[in-house]
């Protein structure tokens, strides 16, 4: 056989391998254009779920249903939020599919639709602990919009053009908001640390002033503005029970007194480089709210009863959801519910021989200004 002949041959072998690799290839990955989008999970119904696992092995987050609603398992069973609950399973009935991928278990791990391997894993499980259904993301399509998704229950994976994301960490399930207590309601904030108490008042223009000033010192005021504000949108990094937490020395006290009556009282703990709190609130308006018989009110008294019920049952309910659980919170949060009376204040600028002298020209008969009565120990209140 002459060289010719060996080199066709040799063609011909090589597109032989060639084809089979490809048939290979196209057995494993059925191409499939559907008639339009569909959607990827049908026929879910929340009141089935029992259980949702997201994400895999030690960092997956556990929620429960108990007694009605959802708890997050990672976190002591600390109730979860239901928007985020609702959220995320309106996120995963909203995946469209385009295209059928492939039906191959094979292929899965290329396509990163494996457990091990996804970018998520979403499932959800029945009562009786069967896997009622889920859905596995997997890598973004090369060069192309959209990524691969397969039912967690099937091997069939799909194209989908667009992919939600997915919270991964089980503190974002739950409601971080502890207590938001806008700066312009707040009237006074009393402070007691170990080095003492201290009371610090808002006043008109968005001043803060501080009750019993020590002589010869000035108020830092944005310091002080700072401290009134500590509760606006206070959240939590993290959340536990008291056994799990050990010892806590709960040595600070914040207490935030509303002008609508509501007190929100903080007790404050620090350990190592973090800052735990736990709360509760009361309503200090008791004067009960009564029906005038025989008179018509107007509707400006109507809705300040209205209000003062409002804020009566908010605080309750406040005291209710937080009683039972410590909080960690941010240092930067933690910095303005632990200043002491030294932080905010510092020494007065020497007085000028001018200011002297308009001093000693000031009227003797004028009346001198009286010095507000000091706060009473919040320590002393309710045996706390």
């Amino acid at each position: 056989m002459d060289n010719k002949k060996l080199g066709i041959l040799a063609v011909v072998a090589a597109v032989m391998v060639i084809w089979a690799w490809a048939q290979s290839q196209w057995s494993n990955r059925t191409r499939v254009n559907l008639s339009g989008p569909s959607d990827l999970v049908q026929g879910l119904d929340p009141d089935e779920i029992a259980r949702i696992e997201i994400g895999t092995g030690d960092d997956v987050v556990k929620i429960a249903r108990q007694e009605g609603r959802f708890v997050v398992a990672n976190k002591a069973n600390y109730p979860a939020d239901p928007k985020q609950i609702t959220d995320l399973i309106i996120k995963c009935l909203d995946i469209k599919i385009s295209e059928l991928y492939t039906e191959h278990a094979k292929n899965h791990e290329d396509l990163e639709v494996t457990e091990e391997k996804a970018r998520s894993v979403i499932k959800f499980f029945k009562a009786d602990g069967s896997l009622l259904t889920g859905v596995v993301v997997g890598k973004s399509v090369e060069a192309g919009q959209g990524g691969y998704v397969r039912r967690a229950t099937e091997d069939e994976v799909y194209l989908a053009p667009d992919l939600p994301w997915f919270r991964s960490g089980a503190v974002e399930y739950v409601n971080q908001e502890i207590v938001s207590a806008d700066r312009e309601d707040v009237n006074s904030v009393i402070v007691t640390t170990p080095e003492g108490p201290y009371t610090l008042e808002t006043g008109p223009g968005d001043t803060a002033s501080m009750i019993q000033q020590p002589e010869g010192k000035t108020l830092k005021e944005s310091d002080a503005k700072s401290v009134l504000n500590a509760l606006d949108s206070l959240r939590f990094d993290d959340v536990n029970t008291p056994a799990a937490l050990g010892d806590l020395d709960f040595d600070h006290l914040f207490i935030c007194n509303m002008k609508d009556s509501t007190q929100y009282r903080l007790r404050v703990a620090k350990k190592g480089d973090k800052t735990y709190v736990k709360c509760d609130a009361k309503f200090l308006d008791t004067t009960p709210v009564t029906m005038k018989q025989g008179q018509v009110e107007s509707e400006e008294e109507l809705k300040k009863k209205e209000a003062k019920l409002q804020a009566q049952e908010a605080a309750q309910k406040f005291t209710l959801r937080h009683r039972g659980w410590i909080y960690e919170v941010p240092d930067w949060k933690a910095n303005y519910l632990t200043k002491t009376q030294a932080d905010l204040l510092e020494d007065e600028e020497p007085e000028s021989q001018e200011d002297a002298a308009e001093a000693s020209a000031a009227d003797p008969n004028e009346p001198a200004v009286a010095v507000p009565a000091a706060p009473a120990d919040p320590n002393a209140a309710d045996g706390q």
